[in-house]
């Protein structure tokens, strides 16, 4: 059950990183709405991030809640604010997807 929380928790990263890009490019109520997007997820990834760390060893957590949350974060940048999907960008992701599964794989 940790591993599913902390895939969540990663995720509310990923959000609260969409939610300040969203920010940035909109002006008044709008962006308004969007910053408090950000302090939703932020308070709810930083929750599930310190309930998974009761259970998961500190440093296998937070390496794989920061690895879902940048690799998310790239995937986000290009697919909604069309960042460039250059070949090294995409090799270094994947090799971060790759360390994220092998944290995974040797961790109890």
């Amino acid at each position: 059950m940790s591993w599913i929380l902390l895939i969540i928790a990663g995720l509310f990263e990923v959000a609260f990183a969409a939610c300040l890009g969203k920010a940035k490019e909109t002006t008044g109520v709008e962006a308004t709405y969007w910053y408090i997007g950000f302090l939703i997820c932020l308070a709810m990834s930083m929750y599930l991030l310190v309930k998974v760390t009761q259970e998961l060893p500190i440093g296998t957590a937070y390496a794989v809640w920061t690895g879902i949350g940048a690799v998310g974060t790239v995937l986000v940048g290009i697919l909604i604010f069309n960042e460039p999907a250059t070949f090294w960008r995409i090799f270094f992701v994947t090799t971060l997807i790759i360390s994220i599964i092998g944290l995974k794989i040797v961790s109890n």
